[in-house]
């Protein structure tokens, strides 16, 4: 696709332009940032102040969501000229992890929507010559829920790296658990430190797979939500490497199209 059509299919998707996502539940989120929330950080440890007005003014700069404070109910808005942007410069960080054949982890707290988008990076990343790390499979991962302290295992599909509760599906099937955590990615970073193998070189996720890699000093890249703060503050302030706004919520068959986008930019194309 053309860049004006990819820009028309983002809106017509619902992708960006009007999302699904809330003004309301923006806002909240922001307020939970505001207050230093775990379940709004994703991991991020933020230097400075942010206070609410000044996310709203991040997001609307980053992400293209309102900045006017009146604004409270409704739908939010996703500029889709800064998510081709975005994309563009998503994909040519992949063409140049491809390039130097660089170990990376991909991983996802929405396997639901974007476990499809995120295997495909993993087979063209391999297929080029990178080594997409899969460590600490089946490891315990603890996370603290609105529903209270549940018990999840690291797994692994297609080298695309999740949670999914003990006794579920079968270890290697979809779908997995929907997780903000950060938990997931310092465990499967501490596994592969443990086990003295590689380390990635890039670290390709979502919330907090992109969020708790970066505090801990590792190049994360990700999609994130008009409500995920976290990972635009974390880019303004150089903890992610960089983010893609989008809705993460679709149906997980309306993420080919930017799929293929992306990896014939970067000439990872199969």
């Amino acid at each position: 696709m053309r860049r004006d059509e990819v820009v028309g299919y983002l809106v017509g998707a619902r992708l960006a332009g009007v999302v699904s996502t809330s003004r309301e539940a923006s806002l909240r989120r922001y307020r939970l940032f505001a207050a230093r929330d775990p379940r709004a950080l994703l991991g991020i440890d933020p230097v400075g102040a942010w206070r609410q007005r000044d996310l709203v003014e991040l997001m609307a700069d980053r992400c293209g969501v309102s900045a006017d404070p009146r604004y409270v109910t409704g739908p939010d808005v996703i500029d889709p000229w800064r998510t081709l942007t975005a994309l563009d410069a998503f994909a040519d960080r992949l063409a140049e992890a491809a390039r130097k054949g660089s170990p990376v982890v991909i991983g996802t707290g929405h396997p639901r929507r974007l476990l499809g988008f995120y295997a495909a990076l993993a087979d063209a990343l391999s297929a080029a010559g990178c080594t997409v790390l899969t460590p600490a499979q089946g490891r315990r991962v603890d996370i603290t829920t609105r529903f209270g302290l549940r018990t999840y295992n690291l797994d692994y599909v297609r080298g695309v790296a999740l949670v999914r509760e003990p006794g579920g599906e079968r270890p290697g099937r979809e779908p997995g658990a929907h997780t903000h955590s950060p938990l997931p990615v310092r465990t499967l970073l501490a596994g592969a430190a443990e086990a003295g193998g590689a380390l990635p070189e890039l670290v390709i996720g979502d919330h907090g797979w992109v969020c708790g890699a970066g505090q801990l000093g590792f190049e994360a890249i990700g999609l994130a939500d008009a409500d995920d703060p976290a990972l635009f503050v974390g880019e303004a302030e150089g903890t992610v490497s960089l983010v893609v706004p989008l809705d993460d919520g679709a149906r997980s068959d309306y993420y080919l199209p930017l799929t293929r986008y992306v990896l014939k930019r970067a000439c990872l194309s199969q």
